[in-house]
């Protein structure tokens, strides 16, 4: 959604124009206020609805943080086992 809004706003500019439109978006106090917005709009949408959407997202961000903790040596053990069987050991 936030892209789509993006999109429609620079949509009628020029090239010329895009740089002093995007540039004040890259200020601290413009990204501030973005997350500042967009956490309100999380806590009026789930918070005080008494959803269960924000413990599911927080399971969900857990299991996506873990697994993304364990990819590199996930792939390292991927790596040893297929060398291990190119060159004929137990692959273990």
């Amino acid at each position: 959604m936030a892209m789509r809004n993006f999109y429609n706003e620079i949509r009628g500019l020029k090239v010329k124009e895009l740089p002093a439109h995007v540039k004040p978006m890259f200020t601290i106090d413009y990204i501030k206020k973005s997350i500042n917005k967009g956490l309100d709009n999380y806590h009026a949408k789930y918070i005080q609805t008494n959803s269960i959407d924000p413990l599911l997202h927080v399971c969900y961000g857990g299991m996506i943080f873990s697994y993304l903790v364990a990819l590199p040596e996930e792939r390292r053990h991927l790596e040893h086992q297929q060398h291990a069987k190119e060159h004929g050991g137990s692959g273990h």
